[in-house]
Parts: C-alpha cells; sequence; structure tokens
C-alpha cells in the first residue's frame, strides 16, 4: 500500500501530464485535469482493485470533457504512450477531448452530459445480477446535477440499494456558462443525495489524505450506494491558473507550458 506522500508524488506527476498534453494541441481542459488529479491518484493508485493487471473496478466518466485527468492517470499506468498522450484532441487521435467507449478504460462514451449516471447504476445493477465482486465509481460533474435523468438514476440506485456504487461529484463551481449557483443552484448537494437515500459526505478533494479516508469509507458501505461530493478548485495546484477566468478551456502556449511546469514543481 502506498503512503499519502507517494500518492501526492503521482498526483503530482500527473498534473504534469495533463499539461504536457494541453501542449501538443496549445489547448484543452487543463483545469480539470488539475483539480481531479488527486482523486485519480488515490482511484487508480489505491482503491481500484486488480486481478493480475487488468482492474477489477471500474471508472465510469460521465463528465466526458474531464477525461484527460483519466488519461493522465491511464498514462502513469501505462495503457497509453507518453507519444500516443501527446496527441491528445488532434484529428485522427483515438485520445479525445470526451471519450469513447472501447478506449481501455472507458466503459462508456462520455459528453452527454447527464447520462453517465444512468449507465453507471446499470453496470452495478448488472454486476449484482450476475454475482460479481466489482465496485463502479462514478464521476460526475456539478453541472450535471442540473439534468433530471441524474436525479432519476440516484433514485434508481438507492431503490435497489447499490453498495457497489460510489458517485463522485466534481463540485468545482464551474461551468460553460458560469457559476452553477446562478445558472441553476444545484446545493445542498449532499443532503439532496442523503434524501435519495444516499451515504453523503462532502470532502475537500483537494486534500489528498482526506479524500483517500473519504473514498475508503465509501467502499465500506453495506446497504446502499455512496455519494462523495468532492469540492475541487478547477487549476488546483498550478496558482496561476486557479485565478484565471477561462481555465474551464483554456489555450496552453509554450509559455503558459513553462510557467505551469515551475508552478507545479
Amino acid at each position: 500500500m502506498k503512503t499519502d506522500q507517494e500518492l501526492a508524488a503521482i498526483a503530482t506527476s500527473l498534473r504534469r501530464r495533463c499539461i504536457e498534453m494541453c501542449r501538443g494541441r496549445g489547448r484543452g481542459y487543463a483545469g480539470q485535469g488539475l483539480a481531479l488529479a488527486d482523486i485519480m491518484a488515490v482511484l487508480y493508485f489505491d482503491a481500484l482493485r486488480r486481478e493480475g493487471e487488468a482492474l477489477s473496478d471500474r471508472v465510469v466518466l460521465s463528465t466526458g470533457h474531464s477525461a484527460i485527468a483519466v488519461y493522465s492517470a491511464l498514462g502513469e499506468l501505462g495503457v497509453f504512450t507518453e507519444e500516443e498522450l501527446r496527441t491528445y484532441g488532434q484529428d485522427g487521435s483515438r485520445i479525445e477531448e470526451s471519450p469513447l467507449s472501447g478506449l481501455p478504460g472507458f466503459p462508456i462514451t462520455g459528453g452527454s452530459l447527464g447520462q453517465g449516471l444512468s449507465q453507471a447504476v446499470g453496470l452495478a445493477l448488472g454486476d449484482r445480477m450476475a454475482g460479481r465482486d466489482t465496485r463502479t465509481f462514478c464521476i460526475v460533474s456539478d453541472g450535471e446535477l442540473q439534468e433530471g435523468q441524474t436525479w432519476e438514476a440516484a433514485m434508481s440506485a438507492a431503490h435497489y440499494r447499490l453498495n457497489n456504487l460510489v458517485v463522485l461529484i466534481d463540485n468545482n463551481r464551474m461551468q460553460a456558462d458560469g457559476d452553477p449557483a446562478m445558472v441553476m443552484a444545484v446545493e445542498p448537494i449532499d443532503a439532496k443525495f442523503a434524501a435519495f437515500g444516499f451515504e453523503a459526505e462532502r470532502v475537500t478533494a483537494n486534500d489528498l489524505p482526506a479524500v483517500r479516508a473519504a473514498i475508503h469509507r465509501a467502499m465500506q458501505a453495506t446497504d446502499r450506494p455512496v455519494a462523495l461530493v468532492c469540492d475541487t478548485v478547477l487549476g488546483f495546484g498550478v496558482p496561476s491558473f486557479v485565478s484565471y477566468a477561462k481555465v474551464h478551456y483554456m489555450n496552453v502556449t509554450d509559455d503558459v507550458w513553462l510557467r505551469a511546469l515551475e508552478e507545479i514543481g
């Protein structure tokens, strides 16, 4: 088992990789990759179980444009080469900004926002019916909570008491049209999931030890699904990005690339 310090070093490596990926095309969802790096480090290098080289648990990414975070983790694991990762978002590359199902590590096609939790519920229920000991971790965004389908899926997950399902809500408080509080308020997220029958907890998601502890508590659920409201900061780890209004999707010039790598350390 890795120490918190070892996982933090992996998270730093994932942040560097995200910046390198965006540099290849000159733009991308760098902010999401940086914000989710701590969660990715805990999931892929501590929480997900393996059978040999293969993962026996799965990650369902509903927020397709956050794929850069998953790509960086899979690159660290050697699933994708560094050369291929540098083709992120480019014509002809399979490393698209929003992933397609069938790509290693992506059981669904993400990007049609608000649909991923429904698919995760179906996969988790199917695992139970087939007698498979598999956990499903579903990553959704705070903006996706504005979609009614998300809440229908939550109701189903609670109805079937899917204790093999953990929902991680990337609560970065920024969507394409601004702060969700101004677009369509979704808080209090934890109370809403609890009302639907989830075990719900809020965690500061760029505090790696706190994330690790919360995910391990979620993995001990016995009679219901778990929702972790992960309060993230877009661009975390690169101070100059955190204050940048367009960090949701940004240009990464050579100057920006060099400054980001210096700030990551």
